[in-house]
């Protein structure tokens, strides 16, 4: 340690001696990187896969339940998990069995499956809605919901909370700035207005969400129960039934995003709360890292959604790809839903969350750091703030970027991945013990780092 701090007397040392100990470490995935460069734009197969704090990217090799082994022979523990599709751990036997089997016999026909049925009922049996569809991904999944809601309320607006994030879902990139609604900076080629329908308010303000439902020209709340994107944010004592009985009065549809909150429990954060949306959405880690999601609506809605086909009359919905519902998605929601996401398996994530819960609050007791913690189900995220915000414009002043970065790499360097957005980190059930207290131990080596550094 005494090495270390020797070359770093600020932050921006800190992080300099840390990206030169990665390059140095890491010559086959900087090597590849360079490679990569040539024939990906941005250098990777997804510009996400470039966020890291790295200075390049880590190539993987392998994952094996919660730790990954990297292109240089390096093992990392795992507590990124691929941002959420592998929270029940990378090469689950289960899920890999069920996917090889019916890769052999064919992996999508237009045409549902025996398994489809299976998994249908599983999913009405631990999610509560009775009818489901399925999207490839989650942001498809929240584009047929949003796309439904406006045709059955013959509403044009959809109400988000500001800092949310629900994929590449058009309608949510719409913020707030100094009170005004605008939408998101950094959005791509968008050429239409979407503050026109879709409205913000923030998160656990419930007078600005009862001032916007007024209106009768919001069609649904899309939300997360648990606000994960812009930081964790913790919905306050009551807010979920304000907002339920909100767009109840209203006669707004109520979309739960659940594809983060998932690690609550094995009905997600809606089963464990008693939360009763119109529609629900899941995707990520429900078929196991396949591309799937599955949302799912009451009987209710349901008939809603029939007459409304029914006024519009036959053709093209837009809703829905090729891909979706495909027999290989099928087969591995199947064995997650029935073999892997097992109320025991969460009894081990939430034990392992509460562990690493336990074990941050003591680094930050004893070294008497202004950060908290702030967790939901296996789900934990370290916040450079004391007491966490609540809303994401709080949320946005705590976040120092060079201070995460810095982490990050830090973490990185000894054998630790968390999520490279903000302070994520997630615990699998496969996750042992003895890595939880090495990702504890290195947060504590990064604050006591941080100690010697000059202002």
């Amino acid at each position: 340690m005494i090495a270390e701090l020797s070359k770093a007397s600020t932050l921006k040392d800190l992080l300099a001696a840390e990206a030169a100990r990665f390059t140095a470490e890491h010559p086959r995935s900087v090597a590849m990187a360079a490679q990569a460069a040539s024939v990906w734009r941005g250098g990777a197969p997804m510009h996400w896969m470039n966020d890291w704090a790295s200075p390049s990217p880590i190539f993987a090799a392998q994952g094996v339940g919660a730790q990954i082994t990297d292109v240089d022979g390096k093992l990392y523990d795992d507590f990124c998990l691929g941002d959420t599709p592998g929270m029940f751990g990378h090469g689950e036997a289960s899920v890999a069995a069920a996917v090889a089997d019916q890769a052999r016999r064919g992996t999508g026909f237009m045409l549902p499956t025996a398994s489809s049925i299976i998994v249908g009922r599983l999913l009405a049996e631990r999610f509560g809605l009775p009818l489901w569809q399925t999207a490839t991904t989650a942001s498809d999944a929240n584009r047929a919901a949003i796309r439904w809601a406006r045709a059955v309320t013959q509403r044009p607006v959809i109400l988000v909370f500001d800092g949310c994030y629900h994929g590449m879902v058009d309608d949510a990139f719409v913020v707030l700035k100094d009170g005004a609604r605008v939408m998101k900076p950094g959005l791509l080629g968008q050429v239409h207005d979407l503050t026109a329908t879709t409205w913000v308010v923030p998160f656990n303000d419930l007078a600005a969400l009862e001032m916007a439902l007024a209106s009768d020209q919001v069609a649904a709340v899309l939300a997360e129960p648990v606000m994960t994107n812009c930081g964790m944010i913790l919905p306050e004592p009551g807010f979920h039934e304000a907002l339920r009985r909100l767009t109840r009065d209203a006669g707004t549809l109520l979309i739960l995003d659940e594809t983060h909150t998932l690690s609550s429990g094995p009905g997600g954060y809606a089963g464990l709360h008693g939360l009763e949306p119109d529609m629900l959405v899941v995707g990520k880690a429900i078929a196991g890292g396949v591309p799937a999601a599955v949302w799912g609506v009451t009987a209710e809605l349901s008939a809603r959604m029939d007459a409304a086909q029914a006024r519009i009359g036959p053709g093209q919905s837009g809703i829905g790809t090729t891909l979706s519902g495909n027999a290989l998605a099928m087969a591995a929601m199947r064995a997650m839903l029935s073999e892997v996401m097992t109320p025991a398996a969460y009894d081990r994530m939430l034990a392992g969350a509460e562990r690493l819960v336990a074990g941050l609050n003591a680094v930050i007791a004893a070294r008497g750091l202004p950060w908290s913690v702030v967790h939901v189900g296996a789900r934990v995220e370290l916040v450079f703030a004391d007491p966490p915000p609540k809303n994401a414009a709080q949320m946005r002043k705590a976040l120092d970027h060079d201070l995460v970065a810095a982490l990050h790499l830090w973490l990185i360097n000894r054998g630790v991945l968390i999520a490279p957005f903000h302070n994520m980190m997630l615990v699998s059930p496969v996750t042992e013990d003895a890595s939880i207290d090495r990702l504890v131990a290195a947060v504590d080596g990064f604050a006591g780092a941080l100690e010697g550094l000059s202002a």
